[in-house]
């Protein structure tokens, strides 16, 4: 049996013709993103049907344990090893291929014309040569600009060469002032609510940031019970879930992810927000079912997330996460051993439930 029998992808591979062979194998299956949701959570897997559409409708690969469910309720045991492969070589060619981009040096400026008009580095007279134009279909990345889903690594600031030499170096400067202030939108506008409670000295998520206690960007989450690690992505000890959840790690461990608190527009609440270079951005999610009950995973559809309520305790930068449900995040036991999880849990006064933030740089 040869690649393609075993994987449906073409010989040819690119992350188009990736995400092609994946919508392929949901029509043969002949199973609905419900059925398919179903068939996961059967097996104690998680595949929301809306994360499900946006990876088939999308323009990006998807995540690895994302993909193995997929290929799993799809009925392909079997294959899912060679997806993986095929999702990692795609994956690895790429940032192989932002990096050469990245290395590669400018274009040396277009000499000045002569005041007669002569270009003064040709053997006669002629027009001076026009300054090589970028093509405005790839990006800096090396991505289509109609595929920009199509690369792990999301990069959001980076601005895009749009228009000739010339004028580089004054869109660069205002790209870098757009690029600063998009980092962060901040709080939107004041509601009413929020003026009334301003007005009557009740404490709020917003005023916390506004005192500094939420540090705009990356940040670093330190369970008090562990202070010297982090919160950040990692795996179950006991392996009965198989996705990436919210563990404590040491803090030199957590990147390449970056962590962000991302108010969301009109609310009180806020978004744990990563950004990973291969993954992309997640969200995460408190779940509700399942062998992951209570865990903390981050899912790429970030409007059905968890909506955090950032509650200010005592000591500076010290605060707790309520969940949805009322619940508080905290760390399992042992709480201040590597690795250990984060969960919801009932409220309490206990340090495993509170983190301080600070800046991560």
């Amino acid at each position: 049996m040869d690649f393609q029998e075993k994987t449906g992808l073409p010989h040819t591979q690119d992350v188009p013709a990736f995400l092609e062979g994946l919508r392929r194998l949901k029509e043969e299956s002949g199973l609905t993103l419900r059925q398919l949701e179903q068939r996961a959570a059967a097996k104690g897997e998680l595949l929301p049907r809306s994360t499900l559409s946006s990876m088939l409708s999308g323009r990006r690969l998807p995540r690895p344990e994302l993909l193995a469910t997929f290929i799993r309720a799809c009925g392909h045991e079997e294959r899912v090893d060679a997806w993986l492969a095929a999702r990692d070589t795609l994956a690895a060619g790429l940032r192989s291929e932002e990096d050469s981009a990245e290395t590669a040096p400018a274009p040396a400026p277009a000499p000045a014309p002569a005041p007669d008009g002569r270009n003064p580095t040709a053997a006669g007279p002629g027009p001076v040569p026009a300054a090589p134009v970028p093509d405005t279909n790839t990006d800096t990345e090396g991505r289509g600009t109609h595929a920009s889903r199509s690369h792990p690594y999301r990069r959001l600031l980076r601005p895009r060469l749009l228009v000739p030499l010339a004028v580089v170096a004054l869109v660069g400067a205002t790209a870098g002032v757009l690029g600063t202030r998009s980092e962060d939108p901040g709080p939107g506008p004041a509601t009413a609510a929020d003026a009334a409670r301003e007005s009557s000295g009740q404490t709020t998520t917003s005023t916390a940031r506004e005192k500094g206690e939420i540090p705009r960007g990356a940040i670093r989450l330190h369970p008090l019970s562990a202070d010297r690690l982090c919160l950040t992505g990692g795996h179950v000890r006991d392996g009965r879930y198989h996705s990436q959840v919210a563990v404590q790690r040491p803090c030199d461990e957590a990147p390449p992810q970056k962590t962000e608190l991302r108010r969301e527009p009109g609310s009180d609440g806020y978004r744990i927000q990563w950004h990973h270079p291969e993954f992309g951005t997640g969200c995460l999610k408190v779940l509700d079912s399942g062998p992951g009950k209570g865990l903390l995973e981050p899912w790429d559809a970030c409007d059905r997330a968890e909506l955090f309520q950032v509650v200010p305790a005592p000591g500076r930068g010290v605060v707790t996460l309520r969940t949805e449900g009322g619940r508080c995040v905290g760390m399992a036991e042992p709480v201040s051993a590597e690795r250990t999880e984060a969960v919801a849990q009932r409220c309490t006064t206990g340090r495993h439930q509170l983190f301080r933030v600070e800046p991560a740089d």
